[in-house]
């Protein structure tokens, strides 16, 4: 018992939003009535459906089963070569069901927007502005920003004047708008501009916004000007004609009144003079023979210890950093692995690793391996899936140490499908040669 399945097309191309068909044949080989499930496996299984989901037939009978691709306008479904397959499910023999593989084209298609954040901003200097450009088109799109204003009265600095935008990302852009005149007072006056975003396919965007230029002066300094010189009057008014000479009255009052005072506490500070000075001079004997009963110069001065400052210490050898590149051709076994290695070109000091960063901008799949090789023993210091990363920091509290003749092998197991290529992950290292 079992089924065969024949796909009227292997390739097919559909652009996102609409859809394209084939059929698929499906013949009953066995020798029994049987009833086959037919559905779409792969990456195109969430936007393709078999129509219809089963068939029954009798021995040597064959019908035909239309399949239908329809991959929505949306950025998480990406442009390009999308491979499925259409499985034909046997109920009566599981073990005799078939899968017939086949590719289907997704379209590119743009979808960009922007916008100034905030559109509008009033100061006197400059002004600060946010350009926010999504992506949601299922393509990478680079775009480039030209700000600019009609009346040629602004000047404007972007922190990058390009940006490429993966599918369904964003990029945020500051923008920093000054006037080429201001002015002390006035009214505020409203400058309009705009950035022009544009992409390397597609039609060009515009980001409207609004600069109100407002007078260099604050409003309220002039009135708390006026406030404070009318106070200052008031308060000279007031000291001249009711202060002063209250002062001057009270000052002579207090000035006899402590006058008696001064002179007894005088007269008081010079009897204490002469008993301390007599309290001095014995006490000053008193020291002097205590010193000398301990063997000291009472006229030596005291010594004073010095101090030892002990200098920080900085980190051990010389900075060094290398990458290696790989270049690995793509296989069905997972254990085969392509290997790359680096050797110190000093094999008499050690290098201690203390950061790696792997990258995979290609979006390979497989398996990488860092490694020693210590005379011909190798260890894994560390094994990623190259799908789940395109760049991957590892940063070493305790550096990873080589030593003198030992090398840096960065082993790579390339699983990408025929049509990809070979596998061109990297790593680096940074870290001292000691």
């Amino acid at each position: 018992m079992g089924a065969t399945a024949t796909l009227s097309a292997t390739g097919l191309a559909v652009e996102p939003g609409s859809e394209t068909t084939c059929t698929v044949v499906v013949r009953n080989t066995g020798e029994l009535v049987d009833q086959f499930a037919v559905d779409v496996v792969g990456d195109a299984a969430g936007w393709a459906v078999a129509e219809p989901g089963s068939v029954n037939l009798v021995p040597q009978a064959s019908a035909e089963v239309v399949v239908r691709f329809a991959p929505p306008r949306r950025a998480d479904v990406p442009a390009g070569p999308v491979p499925f397959g259409v499985r034909v499910t046997s109920r009566e023999d599981p073990y005799g069901s078939v899968v017939e593989e086949g590719e289907v084209e997704v379209g590119p298609f743009t979808d960009l927007s922007a916008e100034l954040v905030p559109t509008r901003v009033e100061a006197g200097r400059r002004a600060r502005f946010e350009l926010a450009v999504d992506n949601v088109g299922n393509h990478p799109v680079g775009v480039r920003f030209t700000p600019g204003d009609p009346d040629g009265e602004l000047d404007f600095a972007l922190d990058r004047p390009e940006v490429v935008l993966a599918p369904g990302t964003a990029a945020f852009v500051r923008l920093v708008v000054k006037p080429r005149d201001t002015f002390l007072r006035g009214q505020p006056q409203s400058r309009p501009f705009r950035v022009e975003v544009v992409p390397d396919a597609g039609t060009p965007l515009v980001a409207d916004g609004m600069f109100v230029q407002r007078q260099l002066l604050p409003k309220w300094l002039l009135p708390v000007l006026l406030a404070l010189v009318a106070l200052a009057a008031l308060l000279g008014a007031l000291w001249f004609t009711v202060l002063q000479p209250a002062v001057k009255s009270a000052a002579r009052d207090a000035a006899t009144e402590q006058a008696g005072d001064v002179k007894a506490a005088v007269q008081r500070a010079e009897d204490s003079a002469g008993q301390a000075k007599t309290d001095s001079q014995q006490a000053k004997g008193n020291s002097e023979a205590a010193m000398q009963a301990v063997g000291l110069d009472p006229g030596a001065a005291p010594g004073t210890p010095p101090t030892v400052v002990r200098p920080v210490a900085g980190p051990a050898g010389d900075p060094t950093d290398f990458r290696v590149a790989a270049d690995a051709a793509a296989t069905t076994n997972p254990d085969l692995f392509t290997d790359f290695v680096f050797t110190p070109a000093d094999d008499k000091k050690s290098v201690n690793v203390s950061d790696i960063v792997l990258q995979n901008p290609r979006g390979d799949s497989g398996t990488a391996r860092v490694l020693r090789d210590s005379n011909g023993t190798r260890s894994i210091i560390l094994e990623v899936n190259l799908a789940n990363f395109r760049d991957l920091d590892r940063h070493y509290v305790q550096p990873l140490r080589f030593k003198p003749g030992e090398k840096v092998v960065f082993a790579v197991s390339c699983q990408n499908p025929a049509e990809k290529g070979n596998c061109k992950p990297a790593v680096s290292f940074s870290g001292r040669v000691e």
